[in-house]
C-alpha cells in the first residue's frame, strides 16, 4: 500500500461531467488526477447518436466521449484507469482508497460517478439479462435483426432506442406506464411517423417470460382498462431512467430520498471541499450538456475553495 499526497483535486468518474471538470481544473493550473475504472465517457460512450450537444453535429456518443477525453488530456489531465473503493472525508484532506490498496489524499474532491440503468424489478428480468433483456439497444440491437422487440419507457432515451431498433427489428412495441410520453416533441413526431413502431400506453410489465434459454414474451397489466395479457417478443429493452451510483458517497454528505447528492449552485456538497456533478447530483434534467456544465462549475468552485483555503493558511 502506498500513500500519495500532493494532488489538489481528485475526480472520481470519467463521464462528460468528470472530464469537463478535469479540463477546467487543468486550465486553472490545479494539480488534478481523475480516476475512471471503465470506459471514459460513461453512458454516452455506448450511445449511438448525439444530436443535441451544442455545436457538435453528426457524432456518435463514443466519438464525443473520445473527443472530451483527448481535449482534457491535451491540457495535461492525468487519467488513471483504477477503481475507487472508498472515500473518507477529513478536516484538512479527503481520502480516496483504490482497489489495489493505494491511498490518495487531496484538498478537493469532485464526485462524478454517474448513474446506472434503473431496473423494472419484475420476475425474469435478471434471469434473462443478456438472453433477450437489455438496457442498451445500440449495444445489442444487432442481435435482434428481423425479430420482434419491446421497448419499455416513455422518455427521450426510450424513444431514441425504439427508433434505432425500428431500423433493425421486424417490429417494435413501445410500452409506457403513463398516458403521455415524456420524450421531446421532435422525437415523438419521429416515432409517430415510424410504421414499424406501435405505442402501448397506460401499461406496466409484470413479468418477462422465457424458455430457460431466451425471452419469449412479456406479461402486462393495463392500468386504465384493468386487462392483463401477454405480448410475444424476442427482445426486451428497458429505459426507465437511471439511479445514481452513490455507493462511494462518503458518510456525512447529504442526499435526497432518491439517493442523489444535494449541492449548492457551485455543485458543492454540505461537506467543504467535496463537489458532486453529473447524474449523481440532484437536478432537474440529466443531459450531456448539463453534466458538462456541472463539471465546469465544480472545477471553478474547487479552484475558489482552494484559494480561500490557502489564504486562510497564511
Amino acid at each position: 500500500m502506498a500513500v500519495h499526497e500532493g494532488y489538489e483535486v481528485i475526480i472520481v468518474g470519467g463521464g462528460p461531467a468528470g472530464l469537463t471538470a478535469g479540463l477546467y481544473c487543468q486550465r486553472a493550473a490545479l494539480k488534478t488526477l481523475l480516476f475512471e475504472k471503465g470506459l471514459p465517457g460513461g453512458q454516452i460512450a455506448i450511445s449511438k447518436d448525439v444530436e443535441n450537444y451544442p455545436g457538435v453535429e453528426g457524432i456518435t456518443g463514443f466519438e464525443l466521449a473520445e473527443k472530451m477525453l483527448h481535449h482534457a488530456e491535451s491540457f495535461g489531465l492525468n487519467v488513471a484507469k483504477q477503481e475507487v473503493v472508498a472515500i473518507k472525508t477529513g478536516q484538512d484532506k479527503h481520502t480516496v482508497e483504490l482497489a489495489n490498496g493505494d491511498i490518495f489524499r487531496t484538498d478537493a474532491l469532485i464526485l462524478a460517478a454517474g448513474g446506472s440503468a434503473r431496473k423494472l424489478g419484475v420476475p425474469g428480468e435478471a434471469e434473462y439479462l443478456g438472453s433477450g433483456v437489455s438496457y442498451c439497444a445500440t449495444c445489442d440491437g444487432f442481435f435482434f435483426r428481423g425479430k420482434t422487440t419491446v421497448v419499455i419507457g416513455g422518455g427521450d432515451t426510450a424513444v431514441e432506442e425504439a427508433l434505432f431498433l425500428s431500423k433493425i427489428a421486424d417490429s417494435v412495441s413501445l410500452i409506457h406506464r403513463g398516458a403521455e410520453l415524456r420524450a421531446s416533441r421532435i422525437l415523438q413526431d419521429r416515432l409517430l411517423s415510424e410504421p414499424k413502431v406501435r405505442i402501448i400506453r397506460n401499461t406496466v410489465i409484470t413479468e418477462i417470460k422465457g424458455d430457460n434459454k431466451a425471452v419469449t414474451a412479456i406479461s402486462f397489466h393495463n392500468t386504465e382498462s384493468g386487462s392483463r395479457g401477454e405480448i410475444p417478443t424476442e427482445g426486451v429493452f428497458i429505459f426507465i431512467g437511471y439511479s445514481p451510483n452513490n455507493q462511494l458517497i462518503p458518510a456525512g454528505v447529504r442526499m435526497n430520498e432518491q439517493g442523489f447528492v444535494i449541492t449548492d449552485e457551485k455543485c458543492e456538497t454540505n461537506v467543504p471541499g467535496i463537489f458532486a456533478v453529473g447524474d449523481v447530483r440532484q437536478k432537474f434534467a440529466n443531459q450531456i450538456v448539463v453534466a458538462a456544465a456541472d463539471g465546469s462549475i465544480a472545477a471553478l468552485g474547487a479552484a475558489h475553495y482552494l484559494e480561500l483555503k490557502k489564504a486562510g493558511a497564511k
